[in-house]
């Protein structure tokens, strides 16, 4: 602030008068800022009469008045020249629009609008805080309205409009203000976010396509609004933008700009947008070509580190193309060819002109274009119309080149060891997708060979410290676990298919034996001590196996007893640790198939695998092992059971609990008849004796005419549970003379026998209703024959009912008798008590009463003559005295009596059958 002050001058007094001193009047009722002395300019708007203007351009009378039209406008310019408020946003842009319709016909308004737009660069001025919610949508409106004016056919506006709309998001006001407060960068890009003025960029670029200048611009703006702003690229994918831009990659530019701002819009279109909207967009033959002349260009004339990162780009979009769209147009424009072309060349000799001076070097832009290469090739190879391109290119001959054994040594030009292992491992990545569709080209390139090689190498003594940089080799640093990890997956992919002959081919190579040797070697360790990738590359070995001995009794031979004794150790997993996470159930399961594969149906190598109790490892994954894994554990006992020694086994098992074979299938069958929803009672007897098997499921289904090439549901039952398994194991062991079973175990046994004559009325039903569905009557003894099995089914069910609820009574009648036997039981315990108190009483009363103890005397003797065959023997003159005289006992005495105290006179608690106490001692 500048303070006012008034300066008097001193008045001259006489030599004899006093010096006044001066006073200095200070104004200290008003304030006067630097404004109003003119000292700064000014901050604060004045008023401008917005609707006067408009009536100026508008009315009929002053429309013709194009130099005061200029004038006003220009005024109106210098007034604001700090920026517009929100309130006159509304009035601005309807003045912008008047001119931009009338830029055609008379250029004078070009300049205003230039002046307007520069002002509109600067952030909307706000008079209080809540303004921000009160404009918000004049303010968005107001927006789209600067784009709407990309209309006007003058280079210099819309080259200010993409100024304005860059700096509007991008530079911070700095002014101080006195009344008024500019908006902030994060409500000016939000605002932009709202608006459309994405989606009408887009659509202005077919207004400038002869315009190199401006369209940049443009994409310039575009390519700043897509960067990190997700709804600006959804406007953008809205309106066609992915393929507005890429179908325009290869237009004629000096400056290499257009080519660099279309590719990363389309990268942050990928990176923020939807990449399938995206992805759908480019799926045409323009924008694909556009993608192929872009990214040869790039990589025959691009020479610097930019030209590199940018083909990268390219191929990215490319590879994105190509997963998400598996029919986009590749082959048609010829880009699968050349991509086949690029990739191979290094190893492969080409004379093609576009790669006959065209050398990789080891920078990491290279590097990378090699995996992308690789990479966009895999995913192409969805397609099968590229597998033969593929083929033609010898793709597998210049991948196969790097499964090798890695060498520490590198010469100059070559890649080095960190990059050969990453792209050795990529390329055997890329490999277990591609050889199952080339196998032709992979015995051409021996790749049987080459794989057992390199697994011979793996588990080799040779030292290697593996650098387990990429995600391919992911707990391989310092070991070739993640070269073994890769080659493994390979020869999984390559015997999945099943090729004869290249099975063959692996057999004779001795895969068989040197799988076998991996196993006892490089995994020899607790499983417990293993991690998630020896799980895994044990699981493979198990799964080759499988593959190889399968159909082939030869090869079971060759897996032999050492491999019998392989699959014992895994059959002794701990099934604790099926919940680990580490894929100790895959393991499992592969055990089990190796089982079943490796040798059921040999009898070499099943007499061995019943010696070593393999039946009883089976049967105790079956008891504690996950409800998904009994199917494949019965079907590889159900095919063991065809070995005559294998039924001893499963009748001689027992579980954990005690529980036998028997009860153990039983309860499988009943948990499974629970899930389908078969209809049973309490007892788990037949409830329904016309539908004794069928489930929820199929009773829904009902019955449908369907061709004779379609399975009934009935038939599609039998392999969609395991009772037909079930059925079949105790159809080897038999339906009587199990032991371990209860009642309800006998119950299910009766319905699991007559098995397969319900399954077969099952299918007679299902035929009946679909005759009937048909309209088609059967002749008369078809007719008399179709009702002659529904009955004999219905009355097979009805044995079956009855015998069941008589299993179910005589358990009844059994449980009755058992209470009634511990109830007895009882009573004879309480009996024996009440004995043994009275006893006991009675001997407390002969020896506390001497009268009592006389009759007790008199009443034994009487009871022992009663006993004797002649009453008379004691007349005889040979009679001879066994008792001593005058003895005060009740007792046959010895020796010694024990008597009780005199002084116990009460009658002690007894407990059971125990005998009184006594302490004192008699010597007779």
């Amino acid at each position: 602030m500048a303070l006012v002050q008034t300066n008097y001058p001193l008045k001259k007094l006489n030599s004899n008068a006093v010096k006044e001193r001066a006073t200095i009047p200070v104004v200290t009722t008003h304030i006067i800022t630097d404004n109003d002395l003119g000292i700064v300019e000014d901050g604060k708007q004045q008023p401008v009469n917005f609707k006067r203007i408009v009536k100026l351009l508008t009315d009929p009378h002053s429309e013709m008045l194009f130099e005061r039209h200029v004038h006003a406008l220009i005024k109106m310019t210098k007034q604001f020249s700090k920026g517009f408020p929100m309130k006159d946003l509304v009035q601005l842009f309807k003045i912008l629009n008047i001119c931009a319709d009338r830029v055609d016909a008379n250029p004078v308004y070009e300049k205003p609008i230039l002046e307007i737009l520069k002002l509109c660069s600067l952030p909307f001025l706000m008079e209080k805080a809540s303004d921000e919610l009160v404009y918000e949508q004049i303010v968005v409106e107001s927006i789209s309205q600067l784009g709407y004016l990309m209309r006007i056919p003058s280079s210099e506006v819309r080259n200010q409009i993409c100024s304005t709309l860059l700096s509007f998001t991008t530079i911070k006001s700095k002014q101080e203000f006195i009344n008024l407060k500019p908006t902030n960068l994060k409500f000016n890009n939000k605002m932009i976010e709202i608006s459309d003025i994405s989606e009408t960029l887009i659509k202005a670029l077919a207004l400038l396509e002869t315009d190199l200048a401006v369209k940049l611009k443009v994409l310039e703006i575009l390519q700043h609004f897509s960067k990190n702003s997700a709804k600006n690229c959804d406007q953008i994918l809205h309106v066609d933008g992915g393929r507005r831009i890429c179908s325009r990659l290869m237009d004629a530019d000096p400056s290499g700009q257009l080519l660099f701002r279309s590719v990363d819009i389309l990268w942050n279109l990928m990176d923020k947008g939807d990449t399938a909207v995206l992805a759908s967009q480019l799926n045409n033959l323009i924008c694909i070509s556009q993608l192929r002349d872009a990214f040869v260009y790039e990589m025959t004339q691009g020479y610097s580190h930019y030209d590199r990162q940018l083909r990268n780009d390219l191929l990215v979009i490319a590879t994105l193309v190509a997963y998400q769209c598996p029919q986009a147009p590749f082959v048609e424009t010829g880009f699968a060819k050349q991509l086949t072309l690029f990739a191979t060349f290094q190893e492969v000799k080409s004379h093609n002109v576009l790669v006959r001076h065209l050398k990789l070097q080891t920078n990491h832009e290279d590097f990378e274009l090699r995996k992308l290469l690789i990479n966009i090739l895999v995913v192409l190879s969805k397609d099968r119309t590229v597998v033969s391109i593929l083929s033609e290119g010898h793709l597998l001959l210049a991948l196969f080149s790097f499964v090798r054994a890695n060498d520490q040594k590198a010469e100059p030009r070559d890649w080095s060891p960190a990059q050969f292992e990453e792209l050795q491992l990529h390329a055997m990545a890329s490999l277990c997708t591609l050889c199952p569709l080339m196998l032709e080209d992979y015995m051409t390139c021996q790749g049987s060979t080459r794989l057992l090689l390199l697994l011979e190498w793996c588990v080799g003594p040779e030292e290697f410290s593996g650098q387990g940089n990429s995600f391919h080799g992911t707990g391989g640093r310092g070991t070739k676990k993640a070269q073994m990890r890769h080659c493994l997956r390979l020869l999984r992919a390559v015997v999945s298919v099943g090729d004869d002959n290249l099975l063959q081919d692996l057999t004779d190579q001795g895969a068989i034996n040197q799988m076998i040797g991996v196993l006892n070697t490089a995994f020899n360790q607790r499983i417990e001590e293993h991690d998630a990738i020896e799980i895994e590359m044990q699981t493979d070995i198990l799964f080759i196996l499988s593959c190889l001995c399968e159909k082939d009794i030869h090869r079971k031979e060759l897996f032999g007893i050492q491999g019998v004794e392989l699959v014992i150790r895994y059959l002794h997993t701990d099934t604790r640790l099926l919940n680990s996470g580490l894929g100790h159930h895959k393991l499992l399961l592969a055990s089990i198939d190796c089982t079943w594969c490796c040798i059921v149906g040999c009898f070499i190598t099943e007499d061995y695998f019943l010696e070593k109790e393999g039946v009883f490892l089976l049967f105790d994954l079956l008891e504690v092992c996950p409800k998904s894994m009994h199917n494949v554990i019965l079907g590889c006992l159900l095919d063991l059971c065809e070995n005559p020694k294998t039924v001893n086994h499963i009748l001689a098992w027992r579980g954990k609990t005690g529980c036998t074979a028997a009860h153990l299938l039983c309860q499988i069958w009943r948990h499974e008849e629970n899930e389908i929803g078969v209809k049973r009672d309490n007892q788990g007897a037949i409830f329904d004796v016309r539908q004794p098997l069928m489930g929820a499921i199929q009773a829904e289904i009902g019955t449908k005419p369907l061709p004779a090439s379609n399975v009934s549901p009935a038939i599609a039952d039998v392999g969609e549970n395991m009772r037909a398994k079930v059925y079949s194991i105790f159809c080897k062991t038999g339906f009587s003379d199990l032991l371990g079973l209860t009642v309800e175990d006998h119950v299910t046994i009766t319905v699991i026998e007559k098995y397969l004559d319900f399954k077969m009325g099952e299918v007679w039903s299902e035929t009946i209703q679909e005759l009937q569905a048909e309209n088609v009557r059967p002749v008369t003894p078809d007719q008399e024959a179709l009702e002659a099995i529904s009955r004999a089914i219905e009355e097979r069910a009805m044995i079956v009912s009855t015998t069941q609820q008589e299993l179910v009574e005589a358990q009844k009648n059994q449980d009755v008798l058992e209470e009634q036997e511990f109830y007895a039981e009882i009573r004879e315990n309480q009996r024996q008590k009440e004995k043994a108190i009275a006893d006991f009483t009675e001997f407390v009363a002969r020896t506390s009463n001497f009268n009592s103890l006389k009759e007790a005397k008199q009443k034994q003797e009487i009871s022992i003559d009663a006993s004797r065959i002649h009453p008379t023997y004691n007349s005889n003159d040979l009679y001879h005295e066994t008792g001593i005289p005058k003895l005060t006992t009740t007792v046959f005495s010895g020796k010694h009596v024990t008597a009780l105290n005199s002084s116990f006179h009460t009658k002690p608690k007894l407990e059971g059958n125990q005998k009184p106490k006594f302490i004192k001692h008699i010597t007779i």
